[in-house]
């Protein structure tokens, strides 16, 4: 059993902590102070319910499914090329992003929630590393349920200690120039994973 769980631990904590479309939300998040306990949470339940999906059974219906492999990827790529966009006209704003963030009212719980199941049920990845990479690993191991369970550990202490370091940070980085930097790098990996997306596409 914890041979299980050390497994679905490290390989999970593996595919997590590469920085990617989540961490780059929930980081922001943090840095703003803006419902970012509440965006990690979902982050982890999300990832919870499809690693257990995966392991339990979801992981071969979408290795035979090229149709939703495919609605995934182009429906990924739609919206985080979206969000990479907005996250490049904030950067260069004359204003600066800080000025941006102090002057507009925030976002209310609801809005960042629902950005944040967009962030994580729109971004491909999410299916390809959580369910088939990680599911289908789990469901080769002695005791499953042990390694499903691993593997949510590891989202767990990630995007907690990322939401509650980010916080942390908040007030050493309050400048203008940092704000543009941190866009800056959301846009660069948003529109990085959209371009992959584009460029591993199936021509035939």
């Amino acid at each position: 059993m914890w041979q299980s769980y050390s497994n679905g631990l490290l390989i999970a904590a593996g595919l997590i902590i590469a920085l990617g479309a989540q961490n780059a939300f929930v980081l922001a998040q943090g840095l703003r102070r803006e419902h970012h306990l509440p965006a990690a949470a979902l982050c982890i339940l999300c990832d919870a319910l499809l690693v257990c999906a995966g392991v339990f059974g979801l992981a071969s219906v979408l290795l035979h499914s090229p149709l939703l492999l495919a609605a995934a990827r182009w429906g990924g790529m739609a919206f985080l090329t979206y969000y990479g966009l907005l996250a490049l006209h904030r950067a260069w704003r004359p204003q600066g992003a800080l000025q941006q963030n102090s002057a507009a009212a925030p976002r209310s719980r609801k809005a960042v929630l629902l950005a944040t199941l967009a962030v994580t049920l729109l971004n491909p990845h999410v299916y390809l590393d959580t369910v088939l990479l990680i599911g289908s690993l789990g469901a080769n191991q002695s005791v499953p349920a042990a390694y499903a369970l691993g593997a949510a550990s590891a989202s767990l202490i990630w995007f907690l200690s990322l939401a509650l370091g980010a916080a942390r940070l908040a007030p050493w980085l309050a400048r203008p120039a940092t704000w543009r930097l941190i866009d800056l790098g959301v846009a660069a990996m948003m529109l990085s994973l959209a371009w992959q997306l584009f460029r591993n596409a199936p021509t035939g």
